[in-house]
């Protein structure tokens, strides 16, 4: 079956008319603004540490009097991605490097001039697409090369800027591990902001089934659809977590705890995409005027178990206490008991729970088997 529109979209296919953003969509929101600063303090207190490190060692290390490679590959091999991992920031790092080299090395064969800087630029855009899938990497790579090329040569001689270079990537990857960007806290606030759409959108599906609300159930499967982008970040940050958390000596100690959280983003990945196809049903099977407080029930005690789950993030206490939660709704996952009689669609509906609930009970560190187990046999 079809989706059921929308109020707002089916007035909007009525009319014909061409949808623009108001002048709200388009205004500056300091609130979001401040909080992006907030949550980047980290990173840039970690850039300008690495930048004047990698600055002191070219300048009074090495001797160089404008050391800027050193400090622009720093910067860059760092950078704001959310993915800090100590692998990519070293990938950055030797790609960068190695254009640099390449360009030196061009530089000494071929000399300047204007055909020389495309040769240049086209061999750095090749390099740099070879070690990174980031086209911001390749933007950075070339612009190193291009200051290989504009730039005066340097006192040193040959390979000069090289060795501000490598100086600069490994000072990145050396304060990538001792001074981390606390993404254990990332990764935490990733959590927190996905649980923020699935508690409101578990509510609206209960306010759905409950009522036979159809507007309900429309924005319950609009959050759940919009939930994927908050789970990619989630993983992102995670995999940093556990990356930085095994090279840096400060961090080591949480590792055990970001392994067990990357576990419950694992199987709430497979949780929330069953909801969705959950949703999907819920939406395609009210708007006949019936009520259905059992169904309402059921999704009721899953909204109870979820809200906990997420606060056991905060406190690992709350997490049997979501098991428990989870485990008195599977025992009741039986069809002809919940609804003896009931129609087809509503039948389905409840065995579409079941697997929900299994992926769920192994968030919370249940088995598979075990979880399987916990629900009522039918």
């Amino acid at each position: 079956m079809l989706r059921r529109a929308s109020p707002a979209s089916r007035a909007w296919a009525a009319s014909g008319a061409e949808v623009s953003p108001g002048p709200g969509l388009a205004a500056f929101d300091v609130r979001q603004a401040l909080e992006r600063v907030r949550t980047s303090l980290p990173a840039v207190v970690q850039i300008v540490l690495a930048a004047g490190i990698a600055y002191s060692i070219g300048r009074f290390g090495f001797g160089h009097a404008a050391p800027v490679l050193a400090v622009t590959v720093t910067i860059s091999s760092l950078g704001f991605a959310r993915d800090a991992r100590p692998r990519r920031v070293l990938e950055n790092a030797v790609g960068v490097v190695t254009g640099i080299a390449l360009s030196e090395l061009l530089l000494l064969v071929i000399g300047k001039g204007f055909w020389q800087f495309g040769v240049v630029l086209f061999a750095a855009l090749v390099i740099a697409r070879f070690f990174s899938a980031s086209s911001a990497f390749a933007v950075a790579a070339a612009t190193q090369s291009m200051f290989v090329m504009l730039l005066p040569d340097p006192a040193g001689g040959p390979f000069t800027r090289s060795l501000d270079g490598l100086a600069g990537g490994v000072v990145a990857l050396v304060i990538t591990a001792l001074v981390p960007r606390d993404p254990v806290g990332l990764a935490r606030a990733d959590a927190r902001r996905l649980f923020a759409e699935l508690e409101p959108a578990l509510a609206s599906l209960v306010l759905a089934l409950r009522h036979d609300d159809v507007r309900q159930a429309d924005a319950a499967l609009d959050r759940l659809r919009a939930t994927q982008p908050l789970l990619d970040d989630w993983a992102a940050t995670l995999e940093t977590a556990v990356s930085v958390s095994r090279l840096s000596p400060f961090l080591r100690r949480r590792l055990p705890v970001v392994a067990g959280e990357a576990v419950i983003l694992r199987y709430l990945d497979l949780a929330v995409r069953n909801l969705r196809v959950v949703a999907r049903r819920i939406d395609t099977t009210i708007g006949d005027g019936r009520r259905r407080p059992e169904l309402a029930d059921l999704v009721a005690g899953i909204a109870a178990a979820v809200e906990v789950l997420g606060r056991s993030f905060v406190s690992v206490e709350h997490r049997p206490t979501a098991q428990d939660a989870l485990v008195a709704v599977a025992r009741r996952l039986d069809p002809a008991v919940v609804l003896p009689g009931a129609p087809v669609s509503e039948t389905v509906l409840v065995l579409m729970l079941r697997p929900l609930v299994i992926d769920l009970l192994m968030a919370t560190g249940l088995p598979h088997d075990d979880a399987r187990s916990r629900l009522a046999p039918v």
